[in-house]
């Protein structure tokens, strides 16, 4: 009788205690519910902002085909996708999808095809504008890259087939990355692009990349690594790129015909002239307006125009079309003297 009385006693423990775990699995439940959203409510958020900006997107984003000529008479076929920007027919796009030709074909979502010519392309930023033929077109609202933070959701929007779309979403997994670009005489950095883990599908290249409420924030431009892709900013300075190819057809740059990079100013220059570094200079091309000016190499250049630089960027950013054919001052460091120089940029590429 005692060992029954004890196993009574051992079966009504048990069951109390699996109903206290049940209780606190229950209590628990309750807590996170009223702490937050459960996870069915979460992805129906995020799924929310996706299908939302792709409601709003889709339709401004337009599949390109391109058939450029080879050497020898050949046809090589090629494909990309574009973002209208204005109603009347501009779409931007990446240079590299439409090199080697002048026109092409555009489809958009809503079964129109139209032709296309390309209006301007600036390989250095690797952007390019187009104009289709008609109207009626669905721009896109554009954002500023400048405001993007790092885990920040964005989606990309391309049209790789003319079809339906195709819309990848992630998040900004780096900002102020930078990749070489060239147009076969000159070469520099495109500056702060955008890094994503949003997949970029072959041909989305020209397509959009969206914030969450629909703005493009950057034009798609590459694949970085596995699950990685490049976005070219859409910011001020881009802005005046896309201007310019709109209106002129070409972005104009100047040129000084220095290279170099970041160096730190020696101890006693740094404290005197309240900052860390300046562009070294590690070549000066023969003939350019920095040799006529009289830089040369491991000058140790301050500032270009009463403006401070510290790196190549500083400087590539200097170098636009305002400057071009105006004096400049320059300061330099050279065997520990300040120098004081002129310069006159002249145009690059011509």
């Amino acid at each position: 009788m005692v060992g029954i009385h004890l196993g009574e006693e051992a079966t009504v423990s048990s069951i109390q205690f699996v109903d206290a775990l049940l209780a606190d699995a229950e209590r628990d439940q309750r807590a996170e519910t009223e702490i937050g959203p459960s996870d069915a409510e979460a992805l129906d958020a995020y799924s929310q902002v996706v299908t939302g900006v792709a409601e709003r997107v889709i339709g401004s984003v337009a599949s390109l085909r391109i058939s450029r000529r080879l050497p020898g008479g050949r046809q090589a076929q090629g494909s990309g996708s574009a973002v209208a920007i204005t109603p009347d027919g501009f779409l931007v796009t990446s240079a590299h999808v439409v090199e080697g030709t002048g026109k092409g074909r555009a489809s958009l979502t809503d079964g129109r095809e139209l032709r296309f010519e390309v209006v301007g392309r600036d390989a250095l930023s690797d952007l390019a504008v187009i104009r289709a033929s008609g109207a009626d077109l669905e721009p896109v609202s554009l954002g500023n890259a400048d405001r993007l933070r790092v885990g920040q959701l964005v989606v990309a929007v391309g049209n790789p087939m003319g079809l339906a779309g195709s819309v990848t979403a992630g998040v900004v997994s780096a900002l102020g990355r930078s990749f070489p670009t060239s147009d076969g005489q000159a070469s520099r950095l495109v500056e702060n692009v955008i890094q994503t883990d949003a997949a970029l599908n072959p041909g989305n290249s020209g397509g959009a990349l969206v914030d969450g409420r629909g703005r493009m924030v950057g034009v798609s431009t590459a694949v970085a690594g596995i699950g990685l892709g490049l976005a070219v900013p859409v910011n001020a300075t881009t802005r005046r790129i896309i201007a310019a190819l709109m209106r002129d057809g070409r972005f104009r740059r100047a040129f000084i015909g220095t290279a170099g990079g970041r160096r730190p100013l020696p101890p006693r220059v740094a404290q005197a002239l309240d900052r860390s570094a300046g562009v070294e200079v590690v070549q000066v091309v023969d003939g350019s307006p920095a040799a006529r000016a009289g830089l040369r190499t491991e000058d140790l250049i301050i500032d270009v125009d009463g403006v401070a630089v510290a790196d190549a960027g500083d400087l590539q950013r200097l170098m636009v079309g305002e400057r071009i054919g105006r004096p400049l001052p320059v300061r330099a460091f050279r065997g520990g003297e300040l120098l004081e120089l002129t310069v006159v940029p002249v145009e690059l590429g011509r």
